[in-house]
C-alpha cells in the first residue's frame, strides 16, 4: 500500500492566549455595573448609604470577573492540551510512516540478458554498452511470423526451436543467481515473482521454465508471489519486511505479440530482507519504489522528491538516472521533472534511456533498470536513480532510488 505522507493532516490549530487589556478593561465596567446596580436597587441616596453596602457592590462584580477570567484561562489550557495531544499523535503516525517509508532491499544478485549480450559472454561488454547508450534496435525478423519490423532479440538462431531459446536463456538467468544460493542453506525458504510477457502460450514457455529450473541446481524450497511489477516489491516492504525469506525475481519478456520497438529481455534479481539476512554480502540497497498518482508532470515531481527521500538522498548525489518502460509520451514529464529536481543529468549525460537503446521491455522494464543500475553500483559508481513504466498504459511512472552498500551501515527498523 502506498504510503501517503501528503494525507497525514495538518498540526491542530493553536488557540489564542487570553489577551490583557480586554480584561483590564473589563474589570472598572463591572464595578461600575456593580456600583451602578446598587445604587438603582437600593431606593437610597448615595450619601445615605451605609459603608457595608459597598464590599456587596465592589466585591460581587470583582468574584465574577475573576470566575470568568478562571474560566478563560481553563479553556485556554484545554484547548492547547488537546492540541498538543493531536500533534503528538501526528507526529507519532509521521515517524511511523516515515520509518516505513524508509524500508529497502539488500540486491544479493542482478544479472540481465539483452540483445547486448551472446551466449555465454560475462555482462561487462553489455553493461558498457548500455552505459555508453549503444543502440541495437533493427529491423529484423520476428520470431512469431518472419516478418520484417524494428525490434531487438535475444542472441539465438533465427530458426531455432522457440522452446530451446527459452531454455537456454531460463538457464542462463538462473544459473547466475544459483552462484549467490548455493552459499545459502537448503532450508532458507525463497518467494519466487516470475513475470513473463510472450506471445507465446503459458503451455509453451512454462515447460522450459520447469526443465531449466529443475537444471538449475537451486536447493531451496520456493513459494509463488502474488502480484506484479514494482507493486509487488512495496507490498513486500509493506508485509514481508521480517520475513526470512529472499525474494527471488525472474522477469522475461520474449517473442511479443507486437514486437515493433520491443525489446527481448531476461532479468535475474535475488533481493533480501536487511533485518534478515546477514550470510550475503549486498550489493546495493534498493529503497521503496514510489509510483506517480497521475500522468502530469507535478504527480511525477512529487513522486520523484517522495523515493529521493525515501533513500534519503541528496538529489545531486545521483550519478546516474536510467528510464525504461515509458512512452515517448511521458518524455516532456521527465524532461520537467530533471529540472525542477537538481540531478546531474540529462539526456545524453547520465541519463540511460533503456528504450532507446534495446526498445520497450514491458513487465520487464524496471527489473532491468535495476539489474543494469545494480551492476553499475557493483563497479563503485555512485546512487541511481529510476523512472519506469508500469504494464499499464495509462498509469503512472515510478520512480526508484538505488544506493551502494556503505561501509559499517545500520540496519533499518
Amino acid at each position: 500500500m502506498p504510503i501517503r505522507l501528503d494525507k497525514i493532516p495538518s498540526p491542530a490549530p493553536r488557540p489564542s492566549p487570553p489577551r490583557i487589556w480586554p480584561w483590564v478593561c473589563f474589570l472598572p465596567l463591572l464595578l461600575l455595573l456593580g456600583v451602578g446596580g446598587t445604587l438603582l436597587f437600593s431606593g437610597e441616596a448615595l450619601n445615605q448609604q451605609s459603608i457595608d453596602v459597598w464590599p456587596r457592590a465592589l466585591g460581587v462584580p470583582l468574584f465574577v470577573w475573576c470566575v470568568l477570567l478562571f474560566a478563560r484561562l481553563l479553556l485556554y489550557m484545554g484547548e492547547q492540551g488537546a492540541a498538543d495531544g493531536w500533534d503528538e499523535a501526528r507526529e507519532e503516525d509521521l515517524r511511523r510512516k516515515m520509518r516505513r517509508g524508509r524500508r529497502s532491499l539488500q540486491v544479493l544478485s542482478a544479472n540481465l540478458l539483452t540483445a547486448l549480450r551472446n551466449p555465454g559472454e560475462e555482462g561487462t561488454t553489455q553493461l558498457d554498452a548500455l552505459l555508453s547508450g549503444t543502440q541495437v534496435l533493427t529491423a529484423q525478423p520476428t520470431r512469431m511470423d518472419e516478418s520484417i519490423v524494428r525490434h531487438s532479440r535475444l542472441s539465438g538462431a533465427k530458426h531455432e526451436d522457440l522452446e530451446k531459446v527459452l531454455l537456454g536463456v531460463f538457464s542462463q538467468v538462473l544459473a547466475e543467481l544459483a552462484q549467490s544460493l548455493a552459499q545459502l542453506p537448503d532450508e532458507k525458504p525463497l518467494a519466487l515473482l516470475l513475470e513473463v510477457e510472450s506471445g507465446l502460450p503459458r503451455s509453451q514457455w512454462r515447460p522450459a521454465w520447469q526443465r531449466a529450473w529443475s537444471a538449475s541446481g537451486i536447493r531451496q524450497s520456493v513459494v509463488p508471489v502474488e502480484g506484479q511489477g514494482l507493486s509487488a516489491l512495496d507490498q513486500w516492504l509493506d508485509q514481508r519486511i521480517d520475513d526470512q525469506a529472499l525474494l527471488l525475481v525472474v522477469a522475461l519478456q520474449f517473442a511479443p505479440l507486437e514486437p515493433e520497438d520491443k525489446a527481448e529481455a531476461a532479468v535475474g534479481l535475488l533481493l533480501g530482507n536487511r533485518l534478515t539476512q546477514t550470510t550475503l554480502s549486498p550489493i546495493a540497497y534498493l529503497h521503496r519504489p514510489e509510483q506517480a498518482r497521475a500522468s502530469t508532470p507535478d504527480a511525477l515531481l512529487y513522486a520523484t522528491r517522495q523515493a529521493l527521500d525515501w533513500g534519503p538522498l541528496d538529489a545531486k548525489s545521483i550519478e546516474h538516472a536510467w528510464r525504461a518502460g515509458i512512452d515517448a509520451q511521458r518524455n516532456a514529464a521527465i524532461s520537467t521533472v530533471l529540472a525542477e529536481v537538481p540531478m546531474p543529468v540529462k539526456h545524453n549525460q547520465g541519463l540511460i534511456d533503456l528504450d532507446a537503446s534495446l526498445g520497450h521491455s514491458g513487465t520487464t522494464s524496471p527489473w532491468l533498470a535495476i539489474a543494469a543500475a545494480t551492476q553499475t553500483i557493483q563497479r563503485g559508481a555512485g546512487p541511481q536513480f529510476i523512472f519506469s513504466g508500469d504494464s499499464a498504459v495509462d498509469a503512472g511512472l515510478w520512480s526508484t532510488a538505488l544506493t551502494p552498500v556503505l561501509p559499517l551501515s545500520t540496519k533499518e527498523s
